[in-house]
C-alpha cells in the first residue's frame, strides 16, 4: 500500500490493492460481495489466506462495511433499518455466548475520538441486574461495559484495563468500539466497519496501541469501528496523485474531520449502540431500549 495513503477500513485497502496491482478483479484469497440487509448497503470481504492479509495489510478474518448514508439524510426508518442492519451482522459474528463484554474506546475529549464513550451512554448494561434480579432479567443477555479512557489520561495502556476486565468478568466474547482513519471524506460517519479480527486502540487518530483480539485477551473479539478522520498526507496524495510531496506540505500528522463532527459522530454512537442492543437482547422494541437507557 502506499505509504501516504492511511486507512482503516478493509473495504480501502482492498480498493488500494487492486489500483496498485493492476487487479482489476480483486484479490486472490478474497472474497467480495455486496448485499442489502434491512435496505441498508452492505459490502462484506472474506480475507482467507495470510498472502491476501499481506497485500491488505488487514488480518485474515470476516469485514462488513455498513452504509449509513440514509441515516444522516433522514430516510424514513433509516435509523431503526441502520440498528436493525448492524444487529443482523453482529448475531453472525458472534460465537456461542451467555456473557459479552462491550470495550468503549476513546477519548471523551476529543470530538472524533469520542465514539466509545458515546456508545456507552446508550448500551443496555445487564450484568448487575441479571445478577441480582435473575428471573426478572431472564430474557435479556448478559452484558458489561468498560470504558478506559486513554493512556494520555489514565497511564494505563487501553489494553491492559480491557484485559483485567476480562479476567474479571470471565466474558465469552468481547466488543471494541472505536474510531477510525479513512481514505475518502465521504466515509467519515457515514460508515461503520464490523469485523471479527479485533482491533487497534487509538488507529483513528493516528495513537495506535496493544491490539486487542484473541490472542491478547484470550476470547473472540468483535469490533466495531466509525471513521471520524482523514490523515492530511492522505488526503493531499490522494487528490493531487503525487506521493513525492514534502513531509511538512503533506502535513503527515494533521487529520481532517467533518465541520458537523459533534453531530455526526453523537448520531453515528447512538446508532451503533442501538444496533448492539438488538443484537444482544433477543426481541426488543426501539421502544424498549428507549425506556432502558433513558
Amino acid at each position: 500500500m502506499q505509504k501516504n495513503i492511511r486507512t482503516d477500513l478493509a473495504m480501502e485497502c482492498w480498493d488500494l490493492a487492486k489500483q496498485e496491482h493492476g487487479r482489476g478483479r480483486g484479490v486472490p484469497g478474497v472474497e467480495y460481495a455486496r448485499k442489502t440487509i434491512h435496505n441498508i448497503p452492505v459490502h462484506t470481504m472474506l480475507v482467507q489466506t495470510q498472502q491476501a492479509a499481506d497485500v491488505l495489510c488487514k488480518p485474515v478474518g470476516k469485514y462488513y462495511t455498513v452504509s449509513l448514508k440514509k441515516m444522516l439524510r433522514r430516510y424514513d426508518d433509516a435509523f431503526i433499518d441502520g440498528a436493525k442492519c448492524i444487529s443482523t451482522i453482529v448475531n453472525a459474528l458472534l460465537p456461542q455466548h451467555d456473557r459479552c463484554l462491550i470495550a468503549c474506546l476513546g477519548n471523551p475529549q476529543i470530538t472524533p475520538d469520542a465514539i466509545g464513550p458515546l456508545c456507552a451512554d446508550h448500551l443496555m448494561v445487564t450484568r448487575h441486574l441479571k445478577a441480582y434480579m435473575p428471573e426478572t432479567f431472564e430474557a435479556f443477555g448478559e452484558v458489561s461495559v468498560i470504558c478506559p479512557g486513554v493512556l494520555g489520561t489514565t497511564g494505563i495502556e487501553s489494553a491492559s484495563i480491557v484485559k483485567g476486565a476480562v479476567e474479571a468478568v470471565k466474558p465469552d466474547v468481547v466488543i471494541a468500539v472505536d474510531a477510525l482513519a479513512a481514505r475518502s471524506m465521504d466515509r467519515l460517519c457515514t460508515t461503520i466497519q464490523i469485523c471479527d479480527t479485533g482491533i487497534e486502540p487509538g488507529s483513528g487518530v493516528g495513537n495506535r496501541r496493544y491490539a486487542l483480539n484473541e490472542d491478547t485477551l484470550g476470547v473472540p473479539v468483535i469490533s466495531a469501528g466509525i471513521p471520524t478522520v482523514v490523515y492530511a498526507a492522505t488526503l493531499v496524495s490522494d487528490l493531487t496523485g503525487d506521493n513525492h510531496i514534502s513531509r511538512k506540505d503533506r502535513g503527515e500528522d494533521m487529520m481532517v474531520t467533518p465541520r458537523e463532527i459533534d453531530t455526526f459522530v453523537s448520531d453515528s454512537a447512538k446508532l451503533l449502540a442501538y444496533g448492539l442492543n438488538f443484537a444482544l437482547h433477543e426481541n426488543l422494541t426501539l421502544q424498549d431500549i428507549d425506556l432502558f437507557v433513558s
